[in-house]
């Protein structure tokens, strides 16, 4: 006969941290009235025994609601549209639970407009808000701010790495960069130019992929030479006439690594210019214009997150700080998925 395992309780908790059961559902609950020192004994006894609370119940018990806000950059893109797809999904799923979601939209080449939207939120009833943003001067000086007035505070997707932000959920760029530099060097062995392409380098994801992109290129496969970065600045009609513009006077182009967002105004200029057959082609998101780019090989592979995951994990994430519980980094680590033509999965 196998061994039943009992699930640990609040009162094995109680027991390894040598508390009483009151102080342990004041730590659960994010109550006041419990030193620092013996909230660290009832968590490190959380972690040690495994203990997973059964959050639905616990917040039924007290009416539990959190109040979460996401702020998204504003303007076309199809990346923030499968954001705001996966967000929709999450609501409507168990994950979302007691949740009150409002998702704001900024214009993210302007860190005062969006700072200005962002203090006219009332953050008194506020539990946490998840930010996809450029990190500059004044955004650092908003999440100390918020952090300041008790709202717990994660960068998505792209992170704050300078900021007093609680957490980070999304793909490490550098390692996303260093992928898609293996690959463009392993899709273009002779000597030539490389391109890149992204909407802002004030982006930290573009700019770290930028930083691992250059780091393979130069060590591994100097024979490409890595023009500097084209920036649209979320410019969708600038994109596609600065990339015409390059593929036409670069007759030496072998390759064009996409990091950002605007692959829809790439790819057009791509098939203005005829040279889609010539080049290796690399861009990040997998979007429907990037499916169909692969489809049509004039992508040659899209360096992916999954990002119903990514929402997933953001909320996990906002609830456990809300309720001062750890989070398990583990499942809340984002992979990097290379997708080509061979191994995309066709819609049924």
């Amino acid at each position: 006969m196998s061994k039943v395992v009992s699930k640990p309780t609040v009162h094995d908790i109680a027991r390894v941290a040598r508390v009483s059961l009151a102080t342990v559902d004041r730590v659960l609950n994010g109550r006041s009235g419990v030193r620092e020192k013996t909230i660290d004994k009832v968590n490190d006894a959380i972690r040690e025994l495994g203990y997973v609370r059964d959050r639905s119940a616990a917040n039924l018990a007290r009416q539990r609601q959190y109040s979460f806000t996401f702020v998204l950059p504003e303007g076309p893109s199809q990346f923030v549209d499968t954001i705001r797809e996966a967000l929709r999904d999450a609501y409507a799923s168990q994950i979302a639970d007691r949740v009150t979601l409002n998702v704001i939209s900024v214009p993210t080449h302007d860190p005062h407009a969006i700072v200005r939207k962002l203090l006219s939120i009332d953050v008194s009833g506020l539990d946490g808000i998840a930010l996809v943003v450029p990190e500059t001067p004044q955004i650092r000086d908003l999440v100390a701010r918020l952090k300041a007035a008790g709202v717990a505070v994660i960068a998505l997707a792209s992170d704050l790495p300078n900021s007093e932000r609680d957490f980070f959920v999304g793909v490490d760029s550098v390692a996303a960069g260093r992928t898609s530099g293996l690959l463009m060097g392993k899709f273009a062995p002779d000597a030539g130019e490389i391109l890149v392409v992204t909407n802002s380098m004030r982006a930290r994801d573009s700019l770290e992929r930028r930083l691992g992109f250059d780091q393979v290129m130069q060590t591994s496969f100097p024979h490409l030479k890595v023009l500097p970065t084209i920036e649209s600045f979320d410019d969708p009609a600038r994109m596609e006439e600065l990339v015409y513009g390059m593929l036409i006077r670069k007759p030496r182009l072998l390759g064009l690594y996409s990091m950002g967002s605007g692959n829809l105004a790439v790819l057009r200029a791509l098939r203005r210019s005829a040279r889609s057959a010539e080049l290796s082609v690399i861009v990040h998101e997998l979007t429907p214009p990037t499916r169909a780019g692969l489809l049509s090989n004039e992508i040659d592979a899209v360096i992916a997150q999954n990002v119903g995951h990514l929402v997933r994990s953001a909320l996990r994430v906002l609830r456990n700080l809300s309720d001062r519980l750890p989070i398990f980094e583990a499942q809340e680590r984002i992979r990097i998925e290379i997708v080509m033509r061979e191994n995309l999965h066709y819609p049924s």
